[in-house]
């Protein structure tokens, strides 16, 4: 019997398939994945391919051609003659990872999927299309000019199609509700944080960048001119530093970071400077030119984010160390999302001059762990709350206690100020001021019940006078006796009437 999901304010029953309606909806979501997002390539190559100069246009050479660039979208190294290509656009790898996790979201929400197993039928089947797709075309591709090796193609786009369907049912299927359920509030604030703190690092990498772009754009200009004057080879460029720029980002954070990065033989970090050819692509001029002896003042940004994190942490718990346990959380998190973001930014280049990009991944992850760390501890110990005492007394009442103390050693209170002595009895006042006053208020109490039960008394026994009887039970037994009395006294006469003697 389907289960009646709520939706807002109305309750929405699924819809009720078979097994043949089912696999045709999950095969059409599969296959409808891989058909648009490699028409999407196609699409791409034969603009560029209709703006170029001399450039042969056909609809087979670009429905060829837009093979490989469908594994490159996965992010599946391709081989060359003069090496592999491991640094790939990461842009077309998130549209392509969007694409699928629409296409997934509106997959679950035609079969009426709500339960976190029944997202296994969703993913699997987006995975298993792009996976076969993949692996085929790097078969089909051989010993070509562009080459691929099959099962790093098939594991590959199943990795990348996996984690986007997985990411498009996750709150749909309530996979979020069951991750959340199982975090307490100290993990789920250090998660929340460490994922705006990687934000927060990737906006800094990206403002870096737009700064090096901004001073540099004299030189930015010109590798534009230099890449040539006709619209084709102007709008490649654009679409190739389009493409690239998540990875100049991710580089940028990494120099925030202090991690900086690497092109062939030049190495720009803020602590370190070595000059060399770098490609002529717009986007690389952004890197510094020579070394700035303010550089180093780069590293206040990573250092402002960690303090952040540390204020976000400031709130979650009054003792101070669970808070550092949620400030630990959120550097963890932004360390494996900094090892991630790199890994997939670099790789080789061709085996040239400029081989390879470095983004020093294992460096970059560590660093960032080490700037919320630092300065997110001191911020969230600092700033937080602080436990409240069970009993405290400040220093003038502590004065005051050992003066009784001494005074009164003897009793109770001494309990209460020498380690050693008997503790007070339950209900036994502590504190001499409160001794006192009790005292004083128990003895005018009682004199002034005394005084008043005697009033009461005597006013008593001027109004009941003699009729006041001490012992009622004793009146009542008189009373009782009395009759019984009298009969005796007249049964004589009655008995001497009956012998006709009466006496008079």
């Amino acid at each position: 019997m389907p289960v009646l999901q709520q939706r807002g304010a109305e309750a929405v029953r699924p819809p009720e398939f078979s097994r043949a309606e089912r696999a045709r909806v999950l095969v059409a979501a599969a296959c409808g994945s891989v058909i648009v997002g490699y028409a999407a390539v196609a699409a791409v190559l034969a603009l560029v391919a209709a703006t170029a100069t001399h450039a042969a246009f056909s609809t087979t050479g670009v429905l060829t051609a837009a093979a490989p660039a469908w594994l490159a979208a996965h992010h599946v190294p391709l081989w060359f003659d003069a090496g592999q290509l491991g640094v790939l656009p990461l842009l077309p790898t998130a549209l392509l990872m969007l694409l699928v996790g629409r296409t997934a979201a509106g997959t679950a929400d035609r079969l009426g999927l709500y339960e976190p197993l029944q997202a296994r039928a969703v993913v699997l089947s987006i995975a298993g299309a792009h996976a076969f797709v993949g692996g085929t075309i790097a078969l089909m591709m051989g010993d070509g000019v562009v080459r691929a090796t099959p099962a790093v193609a098939f594991f590959g786009c199943a990795a990348v199609s996996g984690v986007a369907a997985t990411l498009g049912v996750a709150r749909r299927c309530g996979l979020v509700e069951v991750l959340f359920e199982r975090l307490d509030p100290v993990a789920l604030q250090g998660l929340r944080t460490g994922f705006m703190s990687l934000f927060a690092l990737v906006s800094a990498g990206a403002a870096a960048m737009a700064f090096g772009l901004v001073t540099s754009w004299s030189t930015t200009s010109s590798l534009f001119d230099q890449a040539g004057e006709t619209v084709g080879v102007g709008l490649g460029m654009w679409l190739l530093c389009l493409g690239y720029l998540p990875n100049a980002i991710i580089a940028g954070m990494s120099y925030v970071t202090g991690a900086g990065l690497s092109i062939g033989t030049v190495t720009v970090t803020p602590m370190k400077f070595v000059g060399g050819p770098v490609p002529g692509v717009p986007l690389f001029a952004a890197l510094p030119q020579q070394e700035f002896v303010l550089s180093p003042m780069v590293l206040v940004i990573a250092v402002a984010i960690g303090g952040f994190a540390g204020w976000s942490c400031r709130k979650v718990a009054d003792n101070p160390a669970t808070r550092m346990r949620a400030v630990l959380i959120a550097a963890v998190t932004v360390a494996v999302g900094c090892l991630v973001l790199a890994a997939t930014a670099g790789g080789r280049l061709a085996g040239g001059a400029f081989d390879p990009v470095t983004i020093p991944a294992g460096l970059l992850a560590l660093l960032a762990a080490a700037w919320v760390l630092g300065p997110g501890m001191a911020v969230a110990w600092l700033a937080g709350p602080r436990p409240k005492p069970v009993a405290v007394m400040d220093d003038e009442f502590g004065e005051i206690d050992e003066e009784l103390a001494q005074e009164l050693a003897a009793t109770d209170l001494a309990a209460d100020a020498e380690p050693d002595a008997e503790q007070p009895e339950d209900g036994e006042p502590v504190d001499g001021y409160e001794d006192e006053a009790d005292d004083d208020f128990d003895e005018e109490f009682d004199e002034d019940d005394e005084e008043f039960e005697d009033e009461l008394d005597e006013e008593f026994d001027e109004e009941l006078g003699d009729d006041l009887v001490e012992d009622p039970d004793e009146e009542l037994d008189e009373e009782l006796e009395e009759p019984a009395d009298e009969p005796d006294e007249a049964a004589e006469p009655v008995e001497e009437d009956l012998d006709g003697e009466p006496e008079k």
